[in-house]
């Protein structure tokens, strides 16, 4: 399958952007999988108005592969999205109401991942995302080699993971070789550093995809502004130079597993403001200014004063609160809220609560949970 096979109507999703968020693990109190409300966030996300799904990614905890929960999680998600409205597509099974873009998170080393974009491939997702981290210490050419053969079974989703919670820095020269491979389809920025992310740009347009791999945001710290700006490249041609410029058209992001419909109201401002500054040249400093406001919402969700510990507790401890999750249990026993995190995403409640989507939460909770 290559990247042209994708149906036409998720091809254009993915290429003019869509909200994308990382799918959370529900479980139990014995920390057994909870699908009545695994099906509950799915059908939030949905109702939310997202373009996208994330599953089997680092928000939906990389330990489901050890627990046997890998290809359950997948297909509890494809299931509550093609049940969307009970009718049958030209398989046979039930078809959503609207394309929603499927994207599997792949982990491992090469027969692992492989195997895992296999059993993606079977559940219906059209593209998986690639996490690299298995394969440190491996060259470029190991890395590259890797990406190829997982590449060979399904569309791909580059996946620049911020090193500090376990990614491999990756330079330019190898984002421009990832680029080249056919079966790429898009990249998911997720270095939380402005140096980086200007490599996976650079290695882009250096590979001449940026017509054919679109970028997606995965900086939690710096969402508004990385969908607002424009990246521009400066690139060799045969009698010169030439510019390019890029934008990251979407975003596929841990944040947006909460407060989710008031981050798709967002995030159809920002495109709104792009396709405005390219006739005004300028864009609403109100909007400016809402990078930092989500960005000191981050702080609080992702556990930044601790290093990131409680990153994913810290995201189901807002859907706690909204009644999506029974608690914030995770597979790890250890993995928690760290001290004072609670506190923090009380006060980033108060001061930031036009950001919040508990009313719309409240008022279908009872549904989703049906």
């Amino acid at each position: 399958m290559h990247w042209f096979d994708l149906p036409a109507d998720i091809l254009a999703m993915l290429k003019g952007g869509v909200v994308i968020p990382a799918h959370p693990l529900a479980l139990d109190a014995a920390r057994r999988f909870d699908a009545r409300r695994q099906r509950a966030l799915t059908r939030y996300y949905l109702d939310a108005g997202v373009g996208g799904l994330a599953v089997g990614v680092h928000s939906t905890q990389f330990a489901i592969r050890e627990k046997g929960l890998y290809a359950p999680v997948l297909r509890a998600a494809a299931e509550t999205v093609r049940d969307g409205t009970g009718a049958t597509g030209a398989t046979g099974a039930p078809a959503p109401r609207r394309p929603v873009l499927m994207i599997a998170g792949l982990a491992g080393r090469t027969a692992q991942a492989v195997g895992e974009a296999w059993i993606a491939r079977g559940e219906g997702y059209h593209a998986g995302m690639l996490s690299l981290a298995a394969m440190k210490g491996a060259s470029i050419d190991e890395l590259l080699e890797h990406c190829r053969a997982v590449a060979g079974v399904m569309p791909l989703v580059g996946f620049y993971l911020q090193p500090a919670v376990g990614g491999i820095a990756l330079p330019a020269a190898f984002w421009q070789r990832f680029a080249e491979i056919e079966n790429v389809v898009a990249i998911k920025i997720a270095p939380f550093d402005r140096y980086r992310t200007l490599d996976v740009v650079r290695g882009v347009v250096a590979a001449r995809a940026e017509e054919r791999v679109t970028l997606y945001t995965g900086n939690d710290d710096h969402i508004v502004l990385d969908l607002l700006q424009p990246f521009v490249v400066k690139r060799s041609t045969g009698s010169g130079e030439e510019t390019v410029t890029m934008h990251i058209r979407g975003g596929l992001l841990g944040h947006w597993s909460v407060w989710t419909h008031t981050a798709v109201a967002l995030f159809e401002r920002t495109r709104a403001a792009v396709r405005a500054a390219a006739r005004s040249g300028q864009v609403d400093a109100d909007l400016l200014a809402l990078d930092s406001r989500v960005t000191d919402c981050n702080s609080a969700f992702f556990d930044v004063a601790n290093g990131f510990a409680g990153c994913i507790a810290g995201c189901h401890e807002v859907l706690r609160r909204q009644g999506l999750l029974e608690g914030i249990w995770c597979l790890d026993p250890a993995e928690t809220l760290s001290p004072g995190q609670a506190e923090e995403i009380t006060r980033v409640y108060r001061e930031h609560a036009d950001l919040a989507d508990d009313a719309f939460v409240a008022a279908n909770l009872e549904r989703w949970l049906a």
